[in-house]
């Protein structure tokens, strides 16, 4: 079921290779506020836990999700260039990435992948009216249907609910936290006591 899938995938979107490495990724904030991006990997589509990777963003403020998105591809690209004769980790290249959100993301970090001279097929997801993928799409705004096809509409759509979980938890982990804090635990010699 799976390895059909992945078959479909490739056939669907005209990919060199089957997509047995696929990152997605997804960014997370409250009004601006606390703004993070989660990276999820699926392999040989299953969840592959150890690779999941958390960011905060730096650089992107405001809930621009674009700048935000853009700059995580940039770190891990920067990550993937410095480690890829490792072959592991971020030393390993994705066949796929996967972009929560529509070609204006895509349209963000397509030059990030352009800048490095990286070649990996890349794609947003577009949502229904339920949040659940009905579509990929690339930078230039072309519509690639899933809802047709079981099992891609299943895989795609496990993958889009998995990053989304990730990076929700992740947002609101720092949030608790900073919302727990207090001016005072920054005074020397005061300390959570």
């Amino acid at each position: 079921q799976t390895a059909t899938a992945l078959e479909e995938i490739r056939q669907l979107l005209d990919l060199p290779n089957t997509p047995s490495y696929i990152e997605c990724y997804d960014i997370s904030h409250t009004a601006g506020s606390e703004p993070v991006a989660a990276m999820v990997v699926f392999e040989n589509g299953q969840p592959l836990r150890s690779a999941y990777r958390k960011f905060k963003i730096k650089s992107a403020i405001g809930g621009d999700d674009y700048g935000a998105m853009a700059e995580v591809l940039t770190r891990r690209m920067e990550e993937y260039l410095a480690n890829r004769d490792s072959g592991v980790g971020f030393g390993r290249k994705p066949d796929l990435i996967l972009l929560d959100g529509g070609s204006g993301q895509v349209a963000a970090v397509a030059p990030v992948l352009q800048q490095f001279s990286i070649d990996i097929p890349l794609y947003g997801l577009v949502k229904d009216d339920r949040h659940r993928t009905r579509a990929l799409i690339t930078a230039e705004g072309e519509e690639i249907g899933i809802q047709a096809n079981q099992a891609v509409f299943s895989l795609i759509g496990r993958i889009q609910e998995e990053t989304h979980r990730f990076a929700i938890t992740y947002h609101r982990k720092l949030r608790s936290k900073r919302l727990k804090s207090s001016a005072l635990d920054e005074i020397p010699g005061i300390g959570p006591k």
